[in-house]
């Protein structure tokens, strides 16, 4: 039996384990080792992914365990403890990974309780990383519902201004759509008896009367999985939690709030939405589409009025989100890589550029892009990558997000070419909201002297450099995510009729 995904998943309880004995007072050694638990996961799924690009099968990490069984009139119910992956999954763990590591060295702007601070964190990274290789919908919920707990006490105690309604913004909005979620798998494990992923492809693929669901029972569940994961993702009008987490939580929480908590709803649309139900995916394909479109626009204009550099990326954040859903929507093979290619690109992009507010914010207490003119005088190199950030997520080629909008419109333009051609006014206005947002920070007008304030520090290099380093390589080599996903793709292909 092989224990790798286990070990991946479960690995920061160790650091938990370990912070439970050590005295609150020692903030040193509580950030050495919140900073360390980390470790284990990103180093094991890093060999996983070397391991796959060598030409180990995914299926040979598949973990099963009997889990809980229980008996009713009809029979007996089982639901065993299941992990796999395929390729998407593999990417996401791998970015889940990545990403909490340099998160938890971002956390060092955090001023006190480092101890809950970072128990909370660690538990955090176990459900993001359990909801990628959970194999059946009941431990897929369980793991996302680990997430919401400590997310609402890491924004209510450790963040903003208002962090307390930020805190119950996020509970109430994810709660509801943790209940909408419930409902489809509980509908679902009741009709088939199974809540395994692939079992249930099978199922609602092949015969509709042996699974017991009809069409129009299909549908609907489709469109409440769509409700419970456009709450997460965010669709429009789903978002204002969205912006109050943004603007109010810690920006090392930000990076793992925009950078994989979000893409959990993209996540559940391709792998359920499309997975589970095909066919009922096909016919709703135009309506998530035209969504992406008003996303993508919608997030564009109201970017481009702000005047808070942490709103500016809220804004751009849910705009960004609808590139994914015209990708989804385009129903190829170039659209659903270009979605899946956004969420990466996205991840490692916002992350970037939520730690570098969050220097500016630790630095001089404010976003307020007025107040921060003069960073290129100031603050030099940190302005430098704030610019290199702002590039990639407008989409210049050799970086990131040039390759995931491309290949989302193309897949749009073939499918849908009127509607593309809408949706590219969302990028025009997503050069000149950064671009105005940037360039007023770097070259705008100083309000204050910065002979007092130092540049990046030592431990903010490494976020910097491994952020703008993925952002890169990801934009010139792309088949480091296409070669992986390949399979899936095909999967997904051959499930919608493709």
């Amino acid at each position: 039996m092989n224990l790798m995904l286990a070990l991946i998943v479960f690995s920061p309880l160790l650091g938990i384990l370990v912070l439970s004995f050590i005295p609150k007072m020692q903030e040193s050694s509580i950030k050495l080792v919140g900073i360390l638990a980390t470790l284990p996961a990103m180093v094991l799924s890093l060999a996983v992914f070397s391991q796959y690009k060598n030409g180990t099968e995914l299926f040979e990490y598949n973990l099963k365990w009997d889990w809980i069984h229980f008996g009713i009139s009809e029979g007996v119910f089982e639901i065993p403890f299941e992990l796999g992956m395929d390729g998407f999954s593999l990417i996401m763990v791998v970015l889940t990974s990545i990403l909490s590591l340099l998160a938890a060295i971002a956390s060092l702007h955090i001023k006190k309780e480092w101890k809950g601070y970072f128990m909370l964190f660690l538990l955090l990274e176990v459900g993001m990383l359990g909801v990628f290789v959970a194999e059946n919908l009941i431990l897929f919920f369980l793991f996302f519902e680990i997430t919401l707990i400590p997310m609402f006490f890491l924004i209510g105690k450790w963040g903003y201004h208002e962090k307390e309604k930020a805190a119950y913004s996020f509970l109430i909005y994810n709660g509801l759509g943790s209940a909408v979620l419930l409902i489809v798998i509980m509908v679902l494990f009741a009709r088939t008896g199974t809540s395994n992923i692939d079992v249930l492809q099978q199922l609602l693929t092949a015969d509709a009367g042996h699974a017991r669901i009809t069409d129009s029972v299909k549908m609907g569940l489709l469109l409440a999985l769509l409700v419970a994961f456009g709450v997460k993702l965010p669709i429009f009008p789903l978002h204002t939690w969205m912006l109050r987490v943004h603007v109010q939580a810690p920006p090392s929480i930000v990076m793992l709030h925009s950078g994989i908590l979000l893409k959990i709803g993209a996540y559940g649309i391709i792998r359920f939405g499309m997975g589970i139900f095909p066919e009922q995916f096909t016919s709703i394909a135009w309506l998530l589409a035209t969504l992406g479109v008003v996303n993508l626009l919608y997030g564009a204009f109201l970017a481009l009025v702000q005047k808070d550099f942490k709103m500016v990326l809220a804004y751009s954040s849910i705009s960004h989100m609808g590139i994914v859903l015209i990708g989804v929507g385009a129903l190829n093979e170039a659209g659903i890589q270009g979605a899946i290619f956004q969420v990466v690109s996205h991840g490692l992009i916002s992350a970037l550029l939520f730690f570098l507010v969050g220097i500016f914010y630790e630095r001089f207490h404010t976003s307020h892009i007025g107040k921060l003119g003069g960073m290129a005088k100031g603050m030099p190199i940190t302005a430098g990558f704030l610019l290199a950030g702002a590039m990639a997520s407008l989409g210049l080629p050799g970086m990131s997000g040039f390759v995931s909008e491309f290949m989302a419109f193309l897949g749009l333009f073939e499918a849908m070419p009127v509607l593309a051609a809408v949706g590219c006014l969302g990028i025009i206005l997503t050069a000149v909201y950064l671009l105005r947002a940037v360039l007023g920070i770097t070259f705008g007008k100083a309000h204050r002297e910065f002979t007092s304030v130092s540049d990046i520090r030592s431990f903010e290099w490494a976020p910097v450099l491994v952020l703008v380093a993925l952002i890169v390589l990801i934009g010139v080599y792309p088949s480091v995510l296409s070669e992986p996903l390949q399979a899936t793709l095909e999967t997904i292909m051959l499930g919608l009729g493709g």
